[in-house]
Parts: C-alpha cells; sequence; structure tokens
C-alpha cells in the first residue's frame, strides 16, 4: 500500500502537466498530441496499478506501449537539445522498465516507473518554458 501512495502522486503530477503541457500548436496539432498524450496517460496509469497489483504482464505490455507511443511523429514536438535528452530518456526508462517487469524486479520497475514520470514532468515544463519564451 506504501508502493502505491509512493507512485500514486506522481502520476497524478504527471496528468495535470500533461494535460496542461501543450498550449500553442495549431488545432489540428494540438488534436494529435492531444490524442498521443492521452495514450500515454492511460498506459503510464495501467502501469501504476501493474505496480500495485504485482502484474508483471500489465507492467511490461503498457511499457512497450509508451515505447511505441514515443516512436510516433505527433511525439516530437519541439526540436531542442533539451527536449532530445528528455525524449531518449523516456524511450530508455520505458525499455528499462519493460526488461525489470519481464525479470519479475518489482523494486526496480517502481524505480523506473518514477523516473519515467519525472522525466514527463521535466520534459513538460520544459515544453511549457520554450512556448512561453516564443511569445515574449
Amino acid at each position: 500500500m506504501k508502493l502505491f501512495k509512493f507512485l500514486l502522486v506522481p502520476i497524478l503530477l504527471a496528468g495535470f502537466v500533461t494535460l496542461a503541457g501543450h498550449g500553442d500548436e495549431p488545432a489540428k496539432d494540438k488534436d494529435k498530441v492531444s490524442v498521443l498524450m492521452k495514450r500515454k496517460l492511460t498506459h503510464s496509469q495501467k502501469v501504476l496499478e501493474g505496480l500495485a497489483l504485482n502484474d508483471f504482464k500489465a507492467i511490461a505490455e503498457n511499457a512497450e506501449e509508451l515505447i511505441a507511443v514515443s516512436k510516433e511523429a505527433e511525439w516530437k514536438v519541439l526540436k531542442t537539445p533539451r527536449y532530445e535528452l528528455y525524449s531518449n530518456d523516456f524511450c530508455r526508462t520505458a525499455d528499462e522498465l519493460a526488461k525489470y517487469a519481464k525479470d519479475k524486479n518489482l523494486d526496480g520497475a517502481a524505480l523506473s516507473y518514477v523516473e519515467l514520470t519525472m522525466t514527463c514532468v521535466k520534459c513538460h515544463k520544459h515544453v511549457r518554458e520554450e512556448r512561453w519564451t516564443k511569445l515574449d
């Protein structure tokens, strides 16, 4: 139960950041990015559920889905070195998460999940800051 509470806060934060992180792209692109981010959030929530229930199959499957989402064209919302770093970190960490799930290593998977969530938060913050800078 402590692990569940520990992991619940980051996913809620990631959800709020995800929904607030895209403000000034054209409507068509914004819709595509919004759909992609909702898929990412859904799979992230399913990873959390898998962690809470010790369901390694669900963790692995949803980590793989997160990797697939990150390979879609709409994922590339900025062309900055920092965005590229966060995107690469996300993919690497999602891959580690899948590996830990396949190895049935709950602690490793939980830590990867937290790292993944923190990467999302940092990236969304960067995206907002970049867009605010362009508005100034």
